[in-house]
C-alpha cells in the first residue's frame, strides 16, 4: 500500500507547509450578486432628475398620480417613475421618458441625460449600460405650474 505525500509528512513537516485551502479562490469571487430593474431604474431616476432642464420624468398621466401619492402622508416619492430597466446578469438596457423645461436644447438635455445614468449605474451597479433610450413626453411651459397646482388641490 503506497501513502499518499501528505500522510507522509510528519506533524511538524504538515505545519512547515502552510494552512490548508478551504473552498478555493478567492474570497470576493465565491457566490453571485444579482441587482433587481427596480435597484437599477431608482438610480437611473435620480441621476437623470439631477440634470439641468429636465423638469420631471413619466408621462403625464404618470405624474398626476404620483403628484396624488405624494401628498398622501407617509408615502415614499416614486424615484423610479418614467424609468424602466431591463438587467441581465452583465448588462442592462434603460428607457426613459423625461420632461424638459422649455426653452432648452433637448438634444443637450438628452445627451447630458445618458451621461449621467450611465456614470451613475455603471459606478453603483457595475454593470455595463448598453443603451438609454430616452423619449421626451412633454415640454413644461413656465406658466403650467400654477395649473397643475390648481388642478390637485
Amino acid at each position: 500500500m503506497t501513502e499518499t505525500a501528505e500522510q507522509s509528512l510528519s506533524g511538524t513537516e504538515l505545519a512547515k507547509s502552510g494552512p490548508t485551502r478551504r473552498g478555493g479562490g478567492d474570497p470576493a469571487t465565491r457566490g453571485r450578486t444579482t441587482i433587481s430593474d427596480g435597484v437599477v431604474e431608482k438610480i437611473a431616476g435620480l441621476a437623470a432628475r439631477d440634470v439641468l432642464g429636465v423638469h420631471a420624468m413619466g408621462s403625464g398621466i404618470a405624474r398626476t398620480f404620483g403628484a396624488v401619492r405624494d401628498r398622501v402622508p407617509g408615502s415614499a416619492k416614486a424615484v423610479a417613475r418614467g424609468v424602466k430597466a431591463e438587467v441581465g446578469e452583465v448588462q442592462t438596457a434603460l428607457d426613459l421618458e423625461i420632461v424638459v423645461d422649455y426653452g432648452v436644447s433637448i438634444a443637450d438635455v438628452a445627451k447630458a441625460v445618458r451621461e449621467n445614468v450611465i456614470a451613475a449605474v455603471e459606478r453603483m451597479t457595475g454593470l455595463e449600460v448598453v443603451e438609454v433610450n430616452i423619449a421626451v413626453g412633454d415640454v413644461k411651459l413656465p406658466d403650467e405650474e400654477e395649473e397643475e397646482q390648481g388642478r390637485l388641490q
